[in-house]
């Protein structure tokens, strides 16, 4: 099983890479930072979606509307008074200690 290289390590291996290609003839470019994201000095908004046009949505009121139907539906049917049970009270005296229990229906 392999390890990942820590960001240490990385480091290290990009710098040994960049020294390379430098003492191979390579030269580096400098670009003004952020400029690399901008064209016409405005980012590409198409860029952010895998280079595709923005698609045109089909508006679809039938389905929209049997969705909302059933929505409504659901919220029409009306409730079942719960069963109200009896609940255990405890009695306490003056001091805080329970004294008994009783049962109580409200």
């Amino acid at each position: 099983m392999n390890k990942r290289p820590t960001k240490a390590q990385t480091r290290e291996e990009l710098e040994r890479k960049t020294q390379e290609f430098l003492n191979k003839g390579g030269t580096v470019k400098e670009v003004d930072s952020g400029a690399t994201g901008l064209e016409d000095g405005a980012y590409h908004r198409n860029s952010f979606v895998f280079g595709h046009p923005k698609q045109e949505r089909t508006p679809v009121p039938e389905a929209l509307n049997a969705i909302d139907a059933r929505r409504r539906s659901k919220t029409e049917k009306p409730t079942l008074p719960h069963s109200k049970r009896p609940r255990k009270k405890i009695i306490y005296d003056d001091f805080g200690e329970p004294v008994r229990e009783i049962w109580v229906e409200e």
